[in-house]
């Protein structure tokens, strides 16, 4: 995964869009190469994605960071609060018609993973009344966070702690693995409720980083 870029110090800058498509080329070579290592991996994660991207093995992922992440509602969260669940960090943003689509399936996710040893984390990217959205879609099982100044999901615009998170597309999904690494990335909305996704997480559920 290459080194972040490190833009002037701004903690109030959004997420913004051209961020994201400044990445957009970089993810297809790295998607490319990702895809080559996971099936060339004898032991690898069983395949998951759709018709445009499919989900992408990270090697040598560094650790989480303690980083607090503001909630929607309560106490911030910390993505090391999870010791030996699946932790699945998924960044969005209120004008992205892709997380209208699979904001409720990430909710029909945590509902049917309640007991599973797996904790699905909704971060919101901007500004807007994040509130509001998410009661339009009634959304009733996810943990909402927000993170408008991309203190948790570096994206070239800020400064602040470093983060193993970048936002290639949006929405785009993390699978934190049991060990508190990062193994993957999903960019774009996905049916994580199908069978093929429930075989991906029961597949980091019994493995640690490779």
């Amino acid at each position: 995964m290459t080194a972040h870029q490190r833009g002037r110090p701004d903690a109030r800058s959004p997420i913004s869009r051209r961020t994201l498509l400044t990445g957009a080329l970089a993810t297809a070579v790295v998607s490319a190469g990702g895809r080559r290592d996971a099936d060339a991996r004898f032991d690898g994660p069983p395949p998951f994605g759709t018709a445009r991207h499919q989900f992408t093995v990270i090697r040598g992922a560094r650790p989480i960071p303690s980083v607090a992440v503001p909630r929607l509602a309560g106490k911030p969260v910390y993505l090391t609060a999870f010791p030996g669940k699946v932790v699945l960090v998924n960044f969005w943003a209120t004008w992205c018609p892709a997380c209208k689509i699979e904001l409720p399936i990430l909710d029909r996710l945590q509902d049917i993973e309640t007991r599973a040893n797996l904790q699905v984390i909704a971060i919101a990217t901007d500004r807007a009344d994040v509130a509001s959205f998410v009661r339009s879609l009634k959304l009733k099982h996810l943990d909402v966070g927000i993170d408008p100044g991309g203190l948790v999901a570096r994206a070239g615009e800020v400064a602040g702690p470093d983060t193993p998170f970048s936002l290639y597309a949006m929405p785009i999904s993390y699978l934190i693995g049991t060990t508190g690494q990062v193994e993957g990335y999903l960019a774009g909305e996905a049916d994580w409720t199908s069978e093929d996704a429930r075989r991906l997480l029961d597949y980091y559920r019994g493995h640690g980083s490779g």
